[in-house]
Order: C-alpha cells, then sequence, then structure tokens
C-alpha cells in the first residue's frame, strides 16, 4: 500500500488562492497578509544568518495573521513544531506514537489543562529528532505533529476554546486548510495520468490525442537512484523502457562483494559503486519511521527486499532489465543519438558486441563511471570540469564517539537497542592558504573542508572499480551495531589543483582522481590493502606507530606516510581542519582514531552539458544525461531527484505527458552535483 510522506511548512511552496487548495489537494500554508511594502537588503542572509532586526520583521508579518485570516477555524491543521519530551518520559528512538508525554507538550502549546483527555487520533508525528547538546537540562526528543482540527473536536468538543484562541507563529504553531502530504512517485503519476483522462472526456473539442501509435523506446543506463527513477517515471507513463545495468542484480552483487572480501576478486561491473543503490521509497519495503525520522536511515542489509521489490514492479510494468550489460557506445548519426552498442561484461570491451536502437537514451551512470565519459569525449559532448572534494576516511572506536556526544548518556545507545540513537557528528570548517580561519564569503583560496557521509556503527568498505587504483567509502547497516564510526574527512578541489593534469582536457579531475588511487594502492602494497595513519602521526607528519589500531575494513590495513600522499595543499587544509575539529568536538584526535586513504569519488568530478529546462544533451539529441555522474547530483537523494524531473521532461518531449512538471513536482532545485557542508 502506498505510503505518504510529509514535509515541513518550510519547504513548501504557498498557494496565492487558499480556495483553490481544497479542490487541487496540494500542500498549502496560509501566508501572513501583506501589509504594506516589505523589504530586507541583506537578502543574502538565510536563516541563522539573519540579523536580528530581520527576525523581528518575520515576526511582526506572522502576527498579522489574525482570526479573520482563517476562514474556518473548526477544520483545518494545524502543524506544532519544536515540541520537547525529555529522555526520560520518551519512550525512546523506536517509537514513533503519540505518547502521554506527547500529548503533555502538545496540551502546554494549546493551554489544555487536561493532557490525558487530548485524544491521540488527532494527532499524527510528522518528525522526530533528538537534541543531546549539553546546554540543555536534559537531552530531549523533539518533534513535529500534525493536528487534525476537525478530528480532534469530534472526539473532545471541549478543546474548541483553546484552538480559537491559538495564534499563529513562525516555525512553531503554523496553520494550513489542508494537510500537507506529499505523495509517492507511483500516485503522483496515477493522480495525473487520471486528471488529464477527466479532462479529456470534459473536453468537447478532444484536442487531446495521443500521438504514438506505438509506443516510443527509451533505453535507460544504469540502474542507480536517477536511473530507477527515470525508468519508473518513463514507464508510468507509457513509454517502453529498457534498463541497461553492467552490475549484477543486487541479490549476485552480494555474492560478488563476498568473493571480494573473501578472495580478493574484483569484478569491475559488479562492485559497490555501480548498480541499484538509491533512496527507496517505503512503497517498496523501507521501514515507515525514514519519513519521521529527524536523521533517516535504511540501511545496506534493507536494500536486497526492497530493490527487488522495485525491479519486480518495473518488470510487472514491461521493463526490459538487462544486467551484466556494459553500454560501449553510442549509435550516433548527424548528432542524433538513435541507440547504443552493448555488450556481456564477461567479454572485452568491443568484443561480441551488438546495437540496440531506440527513440531515447537516459544516461544515468554514477561517477565512477570513467569508460562512458572517455567515449562521450569522443563524440565531442560537452564536457565542464567541476569542482568536487578529496581525503580520507577516519575511524574511531563507537563507544568514543558517543562518550564524545553523550558524556553519561553514551550507555543508552546499546550498540543501537538502547532509547537513544548511536551517536554521529558533521563538523565543517574553513580554511585558507595561511591555515587560518576564514569565512565562507572569502577569496578563490578558501577551501571547505568538512566531514562527509558520516557512518554510526558502520564499516568502511572498497568502491574501487579498477584492480590497480584504490578507493573507498562508508556504510552501516540497519542497526548501526559495529564497533567503529568512520566518516570522510575531505577538502575542496577545484582546476586550479589540475594544472598537472590539464593535457587530458574536461577529464583533468578524472585523471587526478586516479593518481591518487594508484598511488595509494601502491601505498598498501596491493591485494586491496588500504595505507592507514593514526591521526596523531598524520598531524605530526611522522610515521611512528606501526602497529595500527584495528579497523573495521575487512581486507586489512598497513601503516604508511599518508601526509605525503596528496600535494601540500591538501595535506595541509586535512590537518588544520581536524585540529579545528577538535576544538569543536574534543576527543576527535585520539590514539585511537585511524585515518584511511582514499576518499576521492564524493561527487563526479564534471558535468555533462544538458540544456536545463528539456535535459536534453547541448551536444547530441536524444541523449539524456542524468544524476550524479551527469554532475547532477551530489548524493542519493539527489540522484533520485534528478532522475525523476529527467523521466518527466523525456515524457514531454515524447507526447506522453502533456503536463506542467512544476506543477506537479514544483520547481526543480538547482543542483551543482557537489556537496559542501
Amino acid at each position: 500500500m502506498a505510503s505518504s510522506v510529509r514535509f515541513p511548512p518550510s519547504l513548501l511552496r504557498a498557494t496565492p488562492n487558499p480556495s483553490s487548495a481544497f479542490l487541487s489537494s496540494k500542500p498549502l500554508i496560509v501566508p501572513p497578509r501583506r501589509v504594506g511594502v516589505f523589504r530586507i537588503q541583506c537578502s543574502k542572509r538565510r536563516g541563522k544568518q539573519r540579523y536580528p532586526s530581520e527576525k523581528k520583521k518575520l515576526r511582526r508579518m506572522a502576527e498579522t495573521l489574525v482570526k479573520s485570516d482563517i476562514k474556518n477555524r473548526k477544520e483545518g491543521f494545524w502543524r506544532l513544531s519544536k515540541l520537547g519530551v525529555p529522555l526520560s518520559k520518551d519512550p525512546g528512538k523506536d517509537f514513533v506514537g503519540v505518547s502521554p508525554p506527547l500529548l503533555e507538550a502538545i496540551a502546554k502549546v494549546l493551554e489544555f489543562p487536561v493532557a490525558s483527555m487530548l485524544p491521540q487520533e488527532a494527532f499524527s508525528i510528522v518528525r522526530k529528532s533528538f537534541d543531546a547538546r549539553k546546554l540543555l537540562k536534559e537531552p530531549e526528543f523533539v518533534y513535529t505533529v500534525d493536528m487534525d482540527v476537525k478530528q480532534l473536536l469530534e472526539l473532545e468538543p471541549r478543546t474548541w476554546d483553546f484552538i480559537d484562541r491559538l495564534e499563529y507563529k513562525v516555525g512553531q504553531v503554523e496553520y494550513m486548510p489542508s494537510e500537507l502530504i506529499s505523495l509517492d512517485l507511483i500516485s503522483i503519476i496515477h493522480d495525473s495520468k487520471n486528471n488529464r483522462e477527466g479532462k479529456q472526456e470534459m473536453d468537447s473539442s478532444n484536442s487531446y490525442k495521443f500521438p504514438h501509435p506505438k509506443r516510443p523506446k527509451v533505453a535507460v543506463v544504469g540502474s542507480g537512484p536517477s536511473g530507477l527513477f527515470a525508468c519508473l517515471v518513463l514507464v508510468e507513463l507509457g513509454a517502453e523502457v529498457t534498463l541497461i545495468e553492467r552490475g549484477q542484480p543486487v541479490e549476485q552483487r552480494g555474492r560478488d562483494i563476498g568473493a571480494l572480501v573473501a578472495r580478493r576478486i574484483l569484478q569491475s561491473d559488479s562492485n559497490f559503486c555501480f548498480g541499484e543503490v538509491m533512496k527507496t521509497l517505503v512503497r517498496f519495503g523501507a521501514p515507515i519511521d525514514i519519513l519521521i525520522d529527524g536523521k533517516p536511515h535504511l540501511g545496506t542489509d534493507r536494500l536486497i527486499p526492497l530493490l527487488r521489490n522495485f525491479r519486480h514492479h518495473l518488470e510487472e510494468l514491461g521493463v526490459i532489465l538487462k544486467f551484466s550489460t556494459r553500454m560501449d557506445d553510442l549509435i550516433v548519426e548527424n548528432k542524433n543519438v538513435l541507440g547504443v552498442k552493448v555488450s556481456n561484461v564477461r567479454q572485452d570491451p568491443g568484443s561480441g558486441s551488438y546495437n540496440l536502437f531506440y527513440d531515447a537514451v537516459v544516461l544515468a551512470v554514477g561517477h565512477s563511471a570513467r569508460d562512458v565519459y572517455q567515449m562521450l569525449l569522443h563524440h565531442n559532448v560537452g564536457l565542464i570540469p567541476k569542482d568536487f572534494a578529496v581525503g580520507l576516511r577516519i575511524e574511531h572506536p563507537q563507544e568514543l564517539i558517543n562518550s564524545m556526544q553523550y558524556s553519561a548518556l553514551a550507555a543508552e545507545v546499546r550498540e543501537g537497542r538502547g532509547k537513544v540513537p548511536v551517536a554521529d557528528y558533521k563538523l565543517v570548517k574553513y580554511v585558507g592558504e595561511g591555515n587560518s580561519d576564514t569565512s565562507s564569503d572569502s577569496g578563490d583560496q578558501t577551501r571547505s573542508c568538512y566531514s562527509f557521509c558520516m557512518c554510526p556503527g558502520g564499516q568502511v568498505v572498497l568502491t574501487s572499480t579498477d584492480p590497480s587504483e584504490l578507493c573507498i567509502n562508508g556504510m552501516s547497516f540497519s542497526r548501526r551495531a559495529s564497533r567503529w564510526a568512520n566518516a570522510a574527512v575531505v577538502v575542496t578541489v577545484s582546476s586550479n589543483d589540475f594544472d598537472a593534469f590539464k593535457c587530458h582536457g574536461p577529464l583533468a579531475g578524472v585523471e587526478f582522481q586516479r593518481e591518487f588511487e594508484k598511488q595509494a594502492a601502491l601505498m598498501g602494497g596491493g591485494s586491496f590493502v588500504v595505507p592507514a595513519q593514526t591521526v596523531t602521526d598524520f598531524l605530526d607528519n611522522k610515521l611512528s606507530v606501526t602497529s595500527l589500531p584495528p579497523s573495521s575494513y575487512r581486507l586489512g590495513v598497513k601503516a604508511a606516510n599518508l601526509h605525503n600522499l596528496y600535494p601540500a595543499s591538501i595535506t595541509q587544509a586535512l590537518q588544520h581542519s581536524i585540529s579545528m575539529f577538535d576544538k569543536e568536538l574534543p576527543g576527535f584526535i585520539s590514539k585511537d582514531a585511524l585515518l584511511h586513504g582514499v576518499e576521492t569519488r564524493t561527487s563526479a568530478p564534471l558535468k555533462i552539458s544538458r540544456h536545463s529546462d528539456t535535459y536534453e544533451s547541448t551536444s547530441l539529441n536524444r541523449l539524456y544525461p542524468t544524476g550524479e555522474g551527469a554532475g547532477y547530483a551530489g548524493g542519493i537523494v539527489s540522484a533520485a531527484v534528478d532522475g525523476m524531473y529527467c523521466g518527466f521532461a523525456l515524457a514531454k518531449k515524447l507526447n506522453l505527458f502533456q503536463g506542467d512538471i512544476e506543477s506537479i513536482l514544483g520547481k526543480a532545485q538547482k543542483n551543482t552535483g557537489f556537496v559542501k557542508y
């Protein structure tokens, strides 16, 4: 059964005409009533960066929402945010229902005298997060709750006087004439199709005609988040879709990765990088609590059944799945893509290849598909170098992170089975050439240094796609019960860092990555052993410790001079940022903290040029680059979203979709394909 996803009001656009929301069922927040003209000169400042005077003006605007602005206070919904429940009273992180202590927090906002009289059925939890900041008297869970006014009054009429006096407060108490619900993608498409068919029946001129006597054929290359979502959109809207994936189905891929760990045999086309890795929908088996958890986490162990369900759904809709199939080339004629040339991955590239013809090709490869970049360059496809980040992966004992973040409360973690979440962190600093703190508004030489892809209760894993190169990442299972916590510590790099590789043109960033991955492999001594160094030695530019602390990396670690791996400017930025992280999180520099090399594939090193509205390549017609490998996403969620928009854009080009994409999905956010914190 399809489930709905709710988002906080600040992420949804307001509709000028409140009455239309009841007809269109779109999310709506009633904005404050306009009084005169309101301008803020410092428009670049947002959220916490706003001046106090700006915040006061915004609060005054909200206060102008008086009772007359709400047509009927006996209906609609109130969103109550920042409801704190002390840890000692809350049932814990795994409980997502409405508890009596939460009703007490709601009653306080309503000024209702008896919390136990409030019916639980009238409230639904939108978000639940844990706040263990030391400035609090006691750690607490923080809730966002939607209150159904009509249901509340039906179940407890005595709440009316309190609801009638409820005042609008930005970010805390906000009125909505209808509930803020975002449907899953399949439901959105079905609603769109039903609305179109209903409009067609009502239109006496019968202006709508399906333009194709047969279904248009589309190839989607890559079954990562962007590929799966693009595929889902296209097949649901009527295209005949073939999904081409160089990796194995997820069940077989698990065995390939097992062979890598046990026998050090790397299947270059079926590993941690290529395949069905995505932010999945609850519809296909993800636990419902990821829609509520303030830091949602699925877990690698839950991917196999979930992706199997996703794949079966596509097969039921008629999608042709071609696993272990490598795209060797595009079939191009007069700058029009006519199809793809493919071969079995067990054969050498180009050997035994055959042609498949399509009306369009969606290129949804990952950021490690370097052979695809080379092929595109051969076809003179516009490739634009872009910034990304490189660094090392740091690992601590999870108990140490729990202690740093929770102090005496650390015992409540209980390896992921306790009341509080396994502790994590998110750190960021900006450093300049002189290794001094700088603001984010300083010059071009400023580097952003940050923790990336933090995996509490996780392990370090290999993500290499070539036996002569070494690249790592992190992962966590759903329970996050590992003894270790790891995160990438990375710094931004740009074209200024690629001077030595300019002869490779737009692939300079790719060669930059490859150079340090090869050096890491040499430092490790082969067999996918990872070079490692204690944090204290890395900061002191020495290798005094050859007996390393334990590591979660299963293929082995070897003591190495990681401080000599990167150019001095990058190494110094990493060293300085780690020192600053320790000031923010005392204990971050520890004798038990171990650095692993290297983390180079935080995002794609280039962007495949495309039109912003149609998503079609600016160089080749009928080619639609999307997702992380194309340079338009910086993570799983953004890749899935980009694939979804790309699918709708292509469907519109193929006359499978006649509506306005933004009216259904909202305006696409500009994504640079670069994760920056």
